[in-house]
């Protein structure tokens, strides 16, 4: 079974609609044995990363979500679900994250040719062999709906990049753990590709 945690924000059903069409049984839950007892974890995200943290610390989300992780059970962060994974973000201030992944979640620098929030379709470059994109074409169009990205600190976690103004980190890949800044679930046939892969990953 695959644990989406909901901690009152985020696309939850839309999530969990794209498990199951691809034979993934999932379940939305803020219960944290489930989440601890689960096959696999993932953690979507819409709204400020402020917010989105005081909301996993008041529903007791968090130590279930690290237990998860140091468990080696395979985990998706999607969107804001990934940059929580970070130290901290500086969205409306400094708000310390998960601290899972070293690193920050920046802003993207307005200019006037570039618009934010980073809405629409893009283009997802590979950097290497990772299981998420299994039989996915490298540079495959991917929805994003983003004002900020993550900056780690280890370069090499990076498993996909995308430009957009500059060259950011779109994918990350650390032992179990995998999150991406686009949305696969509103990805069409390459997001539920990369969805059905994840639900057949074993960390």
């Amino acid at each position: 079974m695959i644990a989406i945690v909901d901690y009152g924000m985020g696309n939850l059903r839309s999530v969990w609609k794209a498990f199951e069409s691809v034979g993934h049984p999932s379940v939305v839950t803020r219960d944290p044995d489930t989440i601890v007892n689960a096959d696999h974890v993932v953690l979507p995200g819409v709204g400020a990363f402020g917010d989105c943290m005081a909301n996993l610390e008041r529903f007791d989300l968090v130590q279930s979500i690290c237990s998860a992780i140091q468990s080696g059970k395979p985990f998706l962060g999607i969107c804001l679900g990934m940059q929580l994974l970070f130290t901290e973000s500086e969205e409306f201030g400094v708000h310390r994250g998960l601290n899972i992944i070293p690193g920050k979640v920046k802003r993207f620098a307005a200019t006037p040719a570039l618009k934010i929030p980073h809405m629409g379709w893009n283009q997802v470059h590979m950097k290497g062999s990772c299981p998420l994109f299994h039989d996915i074409p490298n540079d495959s169009d991917w929805y994003f709906v983003h004002s900020y990205f993550v900056d780690p600190v280890d370069p090499s976690l990076a498993a996909t990049t995308t430009s957009y103004g500059i060259p950011f980190v779109s994918t990350v890949w650390k032992d179990n753990i995998m999150a991406c800044q686009f949305h696969p679930e509103k990805s069409q046939s390459v997001g539920l590709r990369l969805i059905k892969n994840f639900g057949a990953w074993r960390g």
